[in-house]
């Protein structure tokens, strides 16, 4: 009984050392992720754009990951922690692609989403490997040979029936912040001009320059002739001595900050089941 427990608190060291000792799985940013260095700067721009268009285009998702080693684990086992990360491809679709190196390994990988498993079988994503990459591989051209895997993959999945990918949308305008714009240019703005030109010369230009930027920012001229009126009467009714003086303009500017956000590349929320291939060079 005793030895008994002896080999399960060995067991249990065991798997808690393998555990610790395992590679992290890194959060994907780009279709192109490469920890090694194996791709220069140019060859990783390049593979970007190329599998950037055929996502933007067809919706399926290839993602390269390129890292030194993937022991203690085998490549299948990292590649599905990747993959189950970082969901490659879209939800309920499940179309996205793995192709996994690891350099010191001389190991690759093929993970193939759930949705695309018939258009990509296991046999056809070693022949990939064995064929087109190990090839490449051998001679130190990776770079040729994941082009070469990249654009096979996408025939692959091009005859496969997919829906569409979901075109970008023009943002609407931000009415709001017009509106802050327009009225700090009316106040400001308009008090100059109506010192310059008098008040009802300088409200009119008022109102037309502001007309103006709201139709160049919302790209509407109803809007444009709507801001426009709105600044000539505001302009007007206010005139230039209630807020100009010999001490000058006094007001905060309203609201917070704004503006684009950051954000990179990520998975669609794909799923994976263990298909594809591995293979060495």
């Amino acid at each position: 009984m005793a030895a008994f427990g002896r080999f399960l608190l060995l067991l249990l060291f065991v798997c808690v050392h393998a555990q610790a000792q395992e590679q992290p799985v890194p959060t994907l940013q780009s279709p192109v992720t490469d920890f090694t260095g194996t791709l220069s700067a140019e060859q990783r721009a390049s593979l970007e754009r190329m599998l950037l268009d055929f996502e933007q285009r067809k919706g399926s998702q290839i993602a390269v990951l390129i890292v030194a080693t993937t022991q203690p684990e085998t490549i299948e086992q990292y590649s599905i922690r990747v993959v189950d990360h970082n969901k490659i491809g879209r939800a309920k679709f499940d179309d996205g692609i793995l192709i996994l190196l690891a350099m010191q390994d001389r190991a690759a990988r093929i993970e193939v989403g759930r949705g695309l498993e018939g258009a990509i079988p296991d046999v056809v994503a070693s022949r990939i490997i064995r064929q087109i990459m190990t090839p490449r591989f051998q001679q130190g051209d990776f770079y040729g040979g994941l082009v070469d895997a990249a654009r096979i993959l996408m025939q692959a999945i091009e005859g496969e029936q997919l829906p569409e990918a979901v075109r970008q949308q023009t943002p609407a305008p931000d009415y709001e912040s017009l509106f802050v714009l327009l009225l700090m240019f009316t106040i400001v703005g308009g008090g100059v001009l109506a010192a310059i030109f008098g008040k009802l010369f300088g409200s009119m230009l008022t109102g037309g320059i502001a007309g103006v930027i709201a139709w160049l920012i919302a790209g509407s001229l109803v809007t444009g002739i709507l801001a426009g009126i709105f600044a000539f009467v505001f302009a007007l009714s206010m005139g230039s001595a209630r807020h100009f003086g010999r001490g000058g303009y006094y007001g905060g500017w309203p609201g917070g900050g704004g503006g684009f956000g950051g954000g990179g590349w990520s998975g669609g929320g794909g799923g994976f089941g263990g298909g594809g291939a591995s293979g060495r060079w």
